[in-house]
């Protein structure tokens, strides 16, 4: 997209990439005045009709007046947001402050999509980031003048989850509704955003045509080895290579073939003319832009130099999504960085999607579209387990690996760099797939982990996600640079485990904790049998298994001789015992028997009792040692690949209980209640906005005590009464008025919450205590303003932090007070907002837990607080800070002693407002 001149007030946080609703990119970006000419342009191309239902009459030509109102706007009273396709404007939203009609706080809204990009979603995407737009200028309300005979426009606001209201006067529909977001909004936002993702990445993974740009004749080039990986998996479209000049130089100095002719068209010579080119026996063209036939899907395969060409080529070809394999960008440093956010910009700017730079390609085993575009010499057989990383060497390894121990996959993706397409858009695709049940996921870093932490959670709640990460840091290098790195790895492990996340250290994990999950049902409980012909092989299982969360209810040696019919009866009578809700069968076979025939044994034991191949409880064994499914032990589909109802086979019984108990907590996760966000009903979440909007002025700072105890009174936090005083005679009079007996306390960081307990007097029962404490402690301290706090009753001093985490937006922790318990780590995290049972999972936190229990202490009223607490800070994103502290809690109830805020600028986070691409 062409640049243009910015106003100084240019509001640059709402540009935004957004996807419509067929998956294609769009870049919206707030109207400046350069852009008449574009605008003219764009009514120019709007039908009668839908100038018609815009304008209210047909309006063939917009006044120059029109022209310069709509394109000089001041960016809050009055706003405008064009929609773009490389430099066509194909959309266009604004709205205009009713100021002047007595209504402060309410605006028009009204936008237009051109006739051939209509039924793509951009009317909603734009309503949503007008909302956005004039939520952040103060306004609370739209309104707008539809024709009557124009239903499609009520549709939009109605079916975007807002509450809207309408009045008709014959030939018109007046609506009007809030645009505060609602539980329902974001629910139509989330349900929307998942569809235009999962359809993004199904152009990607289920393409009609694939160009392999790069396509070289030199089999030990890169572009040769992806053109013979895309034969050999017999994709079920055309194939075209690109091998040429405007491809890079792969093969440069080729003849040019010249005008059109099927993909795989003819090699030989005939009549003495040259040849088309051609590689691996297929028709090759010079550049993409030569191809006859629409092109879906390209992979690149050029030096990272010759990327510019081709990427001009392949925008005008149409291509709707990119695979790049070459190196030399992010992972290169800064000059790489640059190189990559410019190839990204211009991807996007055309309304494609990209897999990459630096990627080892993606695959879909679907029959039907049987694709590999993808540098990984060995692909597992088709299954049901979707698999995606970004390292294309770990890749390599992992594919092998599963390709070893029978694991079938669904799909696969690595997205090298993730410039574009990451995981959390992958996520979204497995989430509406029917052919994916289990995905993995192996995560160097995380693009946008707010995000992340909010997909996973819906996806898990139906699909397991078993997860391992490497490296220090949450984000990826560009989200890193932007807004400084993270290192607490342990917040991203209790955050994914908020999320329903099974995390695995080791890529041997990964495929033990996957088979079963993959194979085997989950299951109804901890409670499991151990059955084998080795005592010492069941006890390390068994000990194992109780070490890591399952009850071993019964351990059973049937003896080194164990015959094929025994073993068979033991299992099968484990399986239909009401008080078992798994089995782990270790086997080690006598010497000279048929292993095949005690396999058919095991395979008869687990069978449904309705026939079905599907068995009622989970069974893992370690028969004869092997990794994976033997073929014994596989009950294969119509494609011949294990399915569900094969059973996994682990070398050591430690591994073969570690993953049956990995799927129990998963099961037990999955089992919780469904719970949401609580709504605090006596909350004020207006007022708190208000008080802390006028209080920052635009500016970072900290509340004061009294300024942070109202807006916590805002949603029914209640501070014990305290005073803030400056002198002895004030300190006097402020412990009769708040009644005996009081504390005096320091206010400055330095004495505040110390564990010597320096910077507080307790217990103060009459006047005189409190002059006394009133003059040691200003000696002490030096502070001018000490505060007079009525006593509360005694109990556990607790802590609840929320900080806002440039990775995963606003973090909750909870934990015991005083910074020698923050210093050793006490402390348990959980992602804004939280759920009931999240709030839960904080109180019984084992190191609180077992002191609260001894003290008496009602959990419910913590849940109640750490509630109130996550309400007041996702409605009011300004507070970036806040800390409880110290709160005692004990039998009588809960009092909380001291607050902290800090409020500033709400912080530009890719998961928070409208849609948009991280």
């Amino acid at each position: 997209m062409t640049d243009v001149q910015r106003p100084s007030e240019y509001p640059r946080q709402w540009a935004a990439d957004v996807l419509a609703s067929d998956g294609g990119v769009v870049h919206l970006r707030p109207i400046v005045p350069e852009d008449a000419d574009r605008l003219v342009a764009f009514h120019d191309g709007l039908s009668e009709r839908t100038r018609y239902m815009r304008y209210f009459g047909p309006t063939p030509t917009l006044p120059p007046r029109e022209v310069v109102r709509m394109t000089t706007v001041d960016y809050r009273n009055r706003v405008a947001l064009l929609a773009f396709l490389g430099d066509e404007v194909i959309a266009m939203g604004l709205y205009e402050g009713l100021a002047q009609d007595g209504k402060p706080t309410s605006a028009e809204v009204a936008f237009v999509v051109a006739d051939a990009h209509q039924g793509r979603g951009l009317g909603p995407i734009l309503l949503e980031h007008l909302a956005g737009a004039a939520a952040e200028n103060g306004f609370a309300r739209f309104e707008a003048e539809v024709l009557s005979e124009n239903p499609n426009m009520v549709a939009v606001f109605r079916d975007a989850g807002y509450q809207v209201s309408r009045a008709f006067d014959g030939s018109t529909v007046h609506v009007e509704f809030l645009i505060d977001p609602t539980e329902a909004l974001l629910s139509v936002r989330n349900a929307r955003e998942r569809a235009s993702e999962a359809r993004s990445i199904a152009n990607l993974l289920r393409p009609a045509s694939v160009a392999v740009i790069g396509a070289s004749t030199d089999p030990k080039k890169v572009g040769n080895v992806l053109l013979a990986n895309v034969l050999a998996a017999g994709f079920t479209g055309p194939v075209f290579p690109v091998n040429g000049p405007g491809a890079g130089g792969s093969d440069a100095g080729g003849p040019d073939a010249g005008g059109s002719s099927d993909a795989r068209g003819a090699t030989a010579t005939r009549g003495g003319r040259v040849p088309p080119p051609s590689v691996r026996g297929i028709r090759a063209y010079p550049t993409v832009r030569d191809i006859p036939d629409p092109v879906d899907l390209a992979v690149i395969a050029v030096p990272a130099a010759g990327i510019d060409r081709v990427l001009d080529d392949a925008l005008a070809k149409g291509v709707r999504t990119l695979v790049i394999v070459s190196a030399g960008f992010g992972e290169r440093g800064e000059e790489g960085l640059n190189s990559e956010r410019r190839l990204t910009e211009q991807v996007r700017a055309h309304g494609m999607r990209l897999v990459g730079p630096n990627a080892l390609g993606v695959v879909n085993n679907h029959p039907d579209v049987a694709l590999n575009v993808s540098l990984a010499p060995r692909i597992p057989g088709p299954g049901r387990v979707g698999f995606f990383c970004q390292s294309g060497a770990l890749g390599i390894a992992i594919l092998d690996t599963a390709a070893h121990r029978q694991l079938g996959l669904s799909s696969f993706v690595s997205a090298g760099n993730r410039a574009d397409v990451s995981g959390n858009d992958v996520l979204q695709y497995w989430d509406t797939d029917d052919d994916t049940d289990v995905v993995l996921l192996y995560l160097e870093s995380f693009g946008n982990p707010r995000k992340f932490g909010r997909i996973a959670r819906r996806v898990a709640s139906k699909k397991p996600i078993v997860a391992i990460k490497s490296g220090s840091g949450a984000m990826s290098p560009v989200h890193a640079q932007r807004t400084g790195p993270v290192r607490d790895d342990r917040v991203a492990q209790m955050v994914l485990e908020q999320a329903g996340v099974i995390q695995v250290e080791t890529i041997a994990e990964l495929f033990d904790c996957a088979t079963v999950l993959a194979y085997q049902p989950l299951p109804a409980g901890p409670r499991t049998a151990i059955i084998g012909n080795s005592s010492v092989i069941a006890s390390l299982a068994a000990n194992t298994a109780r070490s890591s969360g399952l009850d071993v209810v019964t351990t059973q040696d049937l003896g080194p001789a164990v015959t094929r019919e025994a073993l068979s009866d033991a299992v099968s009578t484990a399986m239909h015992d009401d008080g078992v809700d798994a089995v782990i069968v270790v086997f080690v076979p006598p010497v000279a028997v048929d292993a095949a025939d005690y396999a058919r044994g095991l395979m008869d034991a687990t069978r449904a009792d309705d026939g079905g191949d599907v068995p009622s409880k989970p069974v893992v064994t370690t028969f004869l040692a092997v990794e994976g499914v033997p073929p014994g032990l596989s009950r294969t589909g119509s494609d011949g690949v294990p399915a569900r109802g094969s059973i996994p086979s682990y070398p050591t019984p430690e591994r073969a209980a570690s993953a049956l108990a990995q799927a129990w907590r998963y099961a037990r996760w999955r089992a919780r209640p469904v719970s949401r966000p609580a709504a605090v009903p006596d909350a004020r979440p207006e007022d708190a906005r208000s008080f802390v909007r006028e209080a920052m002025e635009e500016t970072e700072r900290s509340l004061t005590p009294r300024e942070g105890a109202f807006v916590l009174g805002q949603y029914g936090i209640d501070v014990v009464p305290f005073r803030d005083v400056r002198s002895m005679h004030e300190a006097s009079a402020a412990a009769r008025e708040l009644g005996f007996p009081v504390a005096v306390k320091a206010t400055s960081p330095t004495w505040v919450g110390r564990v010597d307990r320096e910077g507080a007097r307790l217990d103060l029962s009459d006047a005189t205590a409190v002059i006394t404490a009133f003059t040691e402690l200003q000696a002490l301290t030096g502070d001018a303003v000490l505060q007079v706090q009525k006593m509360a009753p005694k109990g556990i001093g607790l802590c609840v932090t929320v900080s806002d985490s440039p990775a995963f937006g606003p973090l909750i922790s909870f934990g015991l007070s005083g910074r020698l318990f923050e210093a050793l780590g006490n402390r348990a995290f959980r992602s804004v907002p939280l759920t009931e049972q999240d709030a839960r999972d904080l109180v019984v936190e084992p190191s609180v837990q077992t002191l609260l229990e001894e003290d008496g202490t009602d959990p419910e009223a913590l849940v109640d607080l750490l509630q109130r607490v996550s309400a007041l800070v996702n409605d009011v994103p300004e507070i970036r800070e806040l800390t409880l502290d110290p709160i005692l809690t004990s039998s009588e109830g809960v009092s909380v002693l001291g607050s902290q805020i800090r409020v500033g600028p709400v912080p530009t986070l890719a998961d928070t407002g409208p849609r948009r691409l991280g």
